[in-house]
Order: C-alpha cells, then sequence, then structure tokens
C-alpha cells in the first residue's frame, strides 16, 4: 500500500518522499554556481577599474601632474628630490603672472622640463645691471626696479644684459642665480613650452605647502 505526505506549505501530497527529493534537486539548481560568482566579481573589478580610470586619467594629463625636484637652482625655496604638484589647468583660462614658479619644457630639448620663476611678462623689456633686475613696460617706460621679497638678501643675480620680450614670451630665472641655467642663457620662454605652476610641494610632508603668486611693488 502507497503511503502518502500532505505537503503543508504547496497543499499537495507527495507519494512515497518522492516530491521531497525533487524539491531538494530544484532548490540546489537554482543556486548560483560557482562560476557565476566567479564571472560577477570579475565584472565588478573590470567595471571599478574602467570607472577609475575614467577619473584619473584627464586629472593626471590635463589637470594636475607630479614632477620632482632636480638640482639646486631653486634653493633655498625648494630642494633636489621634493615631490610637486602642477597645476595644469589654469594657463587653459589664464595667462602666468609676475613671480609663478612654473614648470617648462626646456626650449632647445622639449624632451627636459625646468622649474623657475616668472620674472618678465610679454611685451616688457627686462634689464639685468649690476645685480639688480629693472622692468620696462608700458606702465613703468622710465623702468622700475624688481623688489624679490622670496630671496635673500645676499643673493646676486649676475649677468649685464637687456632682453625684449616679444607675444607671449616669458622670462624666467631661478631663485638660486648663482646655480640656475635659465632665460640669461636661452633665452625667453614661449607660453606654448609652460606646462603649468607650482601649486603643492607634497614631500617631504614637514614642508607641505600650497603655493602663491607674490605681490610686488608695482
Amino acid at each position: 500500500m502507497s503511503t502518502y505526505n500532505i505537503n503543508f506549505e504547496t497543499g499537495l501530497e507527495d507519494s512515497d518522499g518522492q516530491n521531497e527529493e525533487e524539491k531538494i534537486v530544484e532548490e540546489e539548481s537554482k543556486k548560483p554556481s560557482k562560476l557565476r560568482y566567479v564571472a560577477d566579481y570579475i565584472f565588478e573589478l573590470v567595471k571599478i577599474v574602467v570607472l577609475s580610470l575614467a577619473i584619473i586619467i584627464p586629472v593626471r594629463y590635463f589637470l594636475i601632474q607630479p614632477f620632482y625636484v632636480k638640482g639646486a637652482s631653486m634653493e633655498p625655496n625648494f630642494f633636489d628630490h621634493e615631490y610637486l604638484i602642477i597645476n595644469e589647468i589654469s594657463y587653459r583660462f589664464e595667462t602666468p603672472e609676475r613671480g609663478d614658479i612654473i614648470v617648462f619644457k626646456y626650449p632647445q630639448d622639449p624632451s627636459q622640463y625646468f622649474i623657475k620663476r616668472v620674472i618678465g611678462l610679454p611685451n616688457e623689456t627686462v634689464e639685468i645691471r649690476e645685480s639688480k633686475i629693472t622692468i620696462y613696460n608700458k606702465d613703468n617706460p622710465n623702468g622700475i626696479a624688481l623688489d624679490e621679497k622670496y630671496l635673500e638678501d645676499t643673493v646676486q643675480t649676475f649677468g649685464n644684459k637687456t632682453f625684449a620680450l616679444g607675444v607671449d614670451e616669458y622670462f624666467a630665472l631661478g631663485d638660486n642665480r648663482t646655480a640656475s641655467y635659465d632665460s640669461r642663457s636661452f633665452g625667453a620662454v614661449n607660453k606654448s613650452f609652460i606646462v603649468g605652476k607650482v601649486w603643492v610641494r607634497g614631500w617631504p610632508f614637514d614642508k607641505i605647502k600650497v603655493f602663491e603668486t607674490p605681490e610686488y611693488n608695482f
């Protein structure tokens, strides 16, 4: 004689427990396989990587860029192996200002990058005479001496020369005037060579600083 069990969840009768086994098999078949778990994990990982790159790449190549200081041309304000963050977006909307610390491609070899300070602006004349810098422009046709408070009093700017700047040309000097290869040697820097201006010193940690354009006496 066959026996019947009442399944109170479904209201159906099970014959000899066969429905119980079928139910277990059916539930097992509904569980995601390990392969499905792995596939979902890989998909999520790829999605995260793609989204991260979509954010990082534009920031890295169009907004900010890291650079290491190499050499002593900007001492004592910057030292060898310091880590700097360069603002690359500002000069897309505005022009460099006097006193900005810029990173630019060396005009005679664009594969090299220099860090210097903007001294002369487009259409100005920069005169270096007896270690003093005089700027001639439309507001100061008779010239005005440049007061550089970011330099130590003992710093001397060697080289008795006069430089007339054209449109989009900038005169850039290192803060360490006795050990800097700059516009006194290779001439003006065209704006097209300027990568950006120094924004933050990120390393070493005890010297982290955000840099602003200094004020001058004119």
